[in-house]
């Protein structure tokens, strides 16, 4: 018989336990910072979902599939002749987005960790005491680690069961099965108009399928998106092609011999009716990956289905810290790549971590791309905070003409008081680029004016920024 092989115990000053973008950036910079640091994983690669079947797949496919949708429906207007006979390689597509995963990932671990002596370790990691792991190797056996301290960032996974549905990853699938079909649909329903849906309903609409979305909110984009916003984005979406059906409860979703049929109603009651189609992709959420974690034995607190966390992003148990989705705040890559460098270095340097989450932007890729950071009108309005607001479209703008798009807005609150900056909204085709400049400003407690002063490169399409801060600040923009 085969004998299991034990790995004798490693001493190390902080035991990262996920290499998605909170555990990787966490290891580097506390190994940057002379901390002893390895990182466990269980998929035996780096990056964790964002990497490998998330934020950066997906970016590959909507990349692509948005140079050949524009290529197909504005390069003869730009004076490109030829574009009516681009045909579309579905398959050398998928391949592109393959290979850059691979390299990123390969990246992460062969000079991220390399450079830097992070020790990497493959296995499903197991709490076994404050200061203990046990980790069930890949490649068989066990291996104890011990640490001064341990930080949980095992991130979160798509929700697939239902109780209306369960998810195949042929027919009915997750976003990870949407990164790998075979063949565009001809008809593709999404379930979930939320961040996730939009992104991959555009990929398959700009190549050939017609999508539909159901979404049992009455706005898409998920919670935290500005209504104004919302409205105005479903509405180039749907111009785009992409249907919606909205305020609609999916009651069954069923398996036939050609294909799937989707069965619905009103969230508020009424008639059913069903569609049909050859994929179904459900995107309802995500869910804290905890499994065979051991935060119990250990007794780790929890807040809910969260992990309770100190300011200092410290459990109850003084060595063991998390962060990322696994405790409270947005469900964002950078929120925990954040959180991961500033635990590294409150445990290397004892500077207390300070991360505002009113101060994380949100970004949806779609075209074009919606941004925001702070508050809506909706919250600003339930918080009985008075506000003024500044709207500048791109229509105005001259590079925007230019670049034949000019779609969007930006919309710009602040304080009524103070002028001091609350929120800012973006509707662009690099509103994920622009809204960095918001950020900045908000973190370090600009007003509106401020930014309406900041002298911004002409001709550029940020600034539209600056055009709606000044209407904010002073009631007028200079162009606009």
């Amino acid at each position: 018989g085969q004998c299991a092989r034990f790995f004798a115990s490693s001493e190390y000053d902080l035991c990262i336990i996920g290499a998605g973008p909170g555990g990787y950036t966490g290891a580097v910079k506390a190994s940057q910072l002379g901390l002893k640091t390895v990182c466990i994983e269980k998929r035996g690669v780096t990056g964790g979902t964002c990497t490998l079947v998330g934020c950066i797949p997906s970016k590959a496919l909507l990349q692509a599939s948005g140079v050949y949708h524009d290529a197909k429906a504005s390069f003869e207007s730009r004076g490109i002749k030829g574009a009516e006979n681009l045909t579309m390689d579905f398959e050398q597509m998928m391949a592109n987005k393959d290979a850059v995963v691979k390299k990123l990932s390969t990246n992460i671990e062969k000079i991220l960790f390399k450079n830097n002596k992070v020790s990497f370790v493959k296995g499903h990691a197991k709490l076994t005491g404050p200061n203990s792991v046990t980790v069930a190797l890949n490649d068989g056996g066990e291996e104890t680690i011990t640490a001064k301290n341990i930080m949980l960032a095992t991130g979160s996974e798509v929700i697939e069961k239902l109780p209306f549905v369960e998810v195949d990853e042929e027919q009915i699938v997750s976003s990870t099965g949407a990164l790998q079909l075979k063949k565009v649909p001809e008809k593709l329903v999404v379930i979930g108009g939320g961040v996730i849906g939009l992104e991959l309903g555009s990929v398959y609409g700009r190549i050939g399928s017609n999508v539909t979305v159901v979404e049992f909110l009455p706005t898409i984009g998920g919670l935290g998106i500005d209504g104004e916003v919302a409205k105005d984005m479903q509405r180039i979406l749907k111009k785009q092609g992409m249907d919606f059906k909205m305020s609609t409860k999916v009651t069954s979703v069923e398996k036939t011999g050609s294909g799937v049929k989707v069965s619905m109603e009103p969230a508020a009651g009424g008639e059913s009716e069903t569609i049909d189609a050859d994929i179904v992709l459900v995107c309802v959420g995500r869910r804290e990956y905890r499994d065979g974690l051991g935060v119990e034995e250990v007794g780790v607190a929890m807040e809910g289905k969260k992990i309770k966390v100190d300011d200092t992003f410290r459990t109850n148990v003084p060595s063991i810290y998390a962060i990322g989705d696994i405790i409270d705040g947005p469900m964002l890559a950078h929120k925990a790549e954040d959180e991961a460098s500033m635990v590294a270095e409150y445990l290397a340097s004892g500077k207390k971590p300070h991360l505002d989450y009113n101060n994380v932007p949100s970004v949806v890729y779609t075209h074009p791309e919606v941004a925001w950071v702070g508050k809506t009108e909706e919250m600003l309005k339930q918080e009985g905070v008075e506000y003024r607001k500044g709207k500048f479209s791109f229509a105005a703008n001259g590079r925007s003409m230019a670049n034949a798009d000019t779609e969007g807005f930006v919309k710009v609150l602040s304080c009524k008081k103070t002028d001091k900056l609350l929120g800012v909204h973006i509707i662009n085709s690099i509103a994920g680029d622009i809204i960095a400049g918001a950020c900045i400003g908000m973190e370090y407690g600009a007003a509106s004016e401020d930014l309406a002063r900041v002298c911004m490169a002409h001709p550029t399409v940020s600034e539209v920024l600056k055009g709606a801060a000044q209407k904010t600040a002073f009631g007028k923009a200079v162009s606009g």
